[in-house]
């Protein structure tokens, strides 16, 4: 065999190595009730529910805080992230958490948030100034 074709060999043997690699660490999207039916990790995407309570003690344990989220289908669980809280979590519009079920607790590793904006309508304060007309 020719060293280009020994080489070409190799390049689409490591191709598909990577290809098979990320596609294997790749996590999808989903529902608390889909995160109960697999053990691989998932991004389940909801927001905050208010009317429950946080719980973070950062003198107690400053790697656990914990939460109780509605994805977009509805449904309530409650999450624990190993993790401290992160700023301004209350005012979170959308919240993006990556992690698993265990029992009927979702454990999340990772969480993004999405808030609301300063620069919202409502808040933009229109001022209008005319020039100074003078005569010479």
């Amino acid at each position: 065999m020719k060293k280009s074709s020994i080489f070409g060999l190799v390049v689409i043997a490591i191709a598909i190595a990577v290809i098979i690699s990320v596609y294997s660490n790749s996590s999808t999207y989903g529902s608390f009730k889909d995160a109960q039916s697999t053990a691989t990790e998932l991004h389940v995407v909801g927001h905050l529910d208010k009317q429950k309570q946080l719980f973070y003690d950062a003198t107690k344990d400053a790697n656990y805080f914990s939460f109780y989220m509605k994805d977009n289908k509805g449904e309530e669980c409650k999450v624990i992230f190993t993790g401290t809280k992160p700023q301004d979590f209350e005012r979170s519009e959308q919240i993006v958490l990556t992690g698993a079920m265990k029992g009927h607790e979702f454990h999340a590793s990772s969480i993004l948030m999405k808030c609301p904006s300063k620069y919202t309508n409502d808040k933009v304060e229109i001022t209008e100034f005319k020039a100074k007309q003078t005569s010479i």
